[in-house]
């Protein structure tokens, strides 16, 4: 974060200092992640960032149950008396290559309990098999399959990649919903990629700090996944297009991240077109953070914060 936004936050944001124990614990991960920073490319890093994520404890009282919602497989999370007709859709991240359901049934479970509701993660198409807008069209169908379940309450979560699908998913669906339509009542976004043309500042502030990711890896990733696609279009990079009229959102990130700009101008834009929208800036937090639940403090507070958000929304009257 530039130092006038870190010296003096808006009031949209919140800055969330790190602690000594914290301070240890990312230490010992920069040691272990950053040799290999900006060598996960193409296919062949599906399986070691899977890996990585079905390192996430399991949460107790958890059930998960593989299905399929409008057609588009994937996984249930229920914890043991979560509230009815209320749900959350998890997209998960993976720069639009990688990641799935299965991976991500633990880190999202831990969301589910946090809300007390039910949570599906959708395995949405990859690239570059599958380039935009196949992994927007099958989110869609989810979200959609969630509605003719008469779910009464839907709630879009996502991270990195899946966090930048969320936010298009919701303009999206926020703008066909009527009376007779389910519209969501709020998202989540970690780490959200919102501007696919790579022009956020901190790509270039926090290039050392990063210790996962470099721009040209970035670049390569993104256009297996665009294909010749336009990185400025509202489909593609939710930073660009109109946010009026969204239900509230929350947007965590850690100060250590290149996305950190992008996190920042999405909910500067969103707060200033009206939505009631904040972010949450974690400092010495590196990408992905929040999967530390149970080994940082700063996944366990946001994880908490989030859920609350979250429980908030969905316990909310309509209307």
């Amino acid at each position: 974060m530039n130092a006038s936004v870190a010296q003096h936050p808006p009031a949209w944001s919140a800055i969330h200092p790190m602690t000594a124990e914290d301070r240890v614990a990312m230490a010992a991960v920069r040691d272990m992640v950053e040799p290999v920073k900006g060598k996960a490319q193409g296919t062949s890093a599906r399986q070691p960032f899977d890996a990585i994520m079905e390192h996430v404890p399991a949460p107790p009282h958890v059930s998960f149950q593989a299905d399929t919602v409008g057609g588009i497989p994937g996984w249930w999370c229920r914890p043991r008396y979560p509230k009815s007709g209320r749900v959350i859709l998890h997209l998960h991240g993976g720069w639009f290559n990688w990641g799935t359901a299965q991976a991500y049934r633990h880190f999202v479970g831990h969301i589910a309990v946090s809300a007390d509701a039910s949570a599906f993660i959708p395995d949405y198409r990859l690239a570059p098999e599958h380039e935009f807008p196949a992994a927007l069209t099958d989110v869609e169908a989810c979200y959609n399959g969630l509605v003719e379940r008469n779910l009464g309450r839907i709630a879009v979560v996502g991270d990195s990649a899946g966090g930048g699908l969320a936010l298009v998913l919701l303009r999206l669906v926020t703008d066909r919903t009527d009376a007779d339509r389910v519209g969501p009542v709020g998202a989540v976004a970690l780490s959200p990629v919102t501007d696919l043309t790579l022009t956020g500042k901190t790509w270039k502030t926090r290039a050392a700090a990063d210790p996962y990711f470099i721009e040209s890896q970035a670049r390569e990733l993104i256009s297996s996944y665009l294909n010749g696609a336009d990185p400025t279009a509202p489909k593609v990079s939710p930073l660009y297009g109109s946010l009026a009229g969204l239900p509230p959102v929350r947007v965590h990130v850690g100060d250590d991240e290149v996305l950190l700009d992008d996190a920042l101008r999405y909910v500067e834009r969103a707060v200033d077109a009206g939505v009631d929208a904040r972010l949450d800036v974690w400092q010495g937090m590196a990408h992905g953070f929040v999967s530390g639940v149970g080994k940082l403090a700063a996944a366990d507070q946001a994880l908490g914060e989030i859920g609350a958000f979250l429980a908030e929304r969905l316990d909310a009257a309509p209307g």
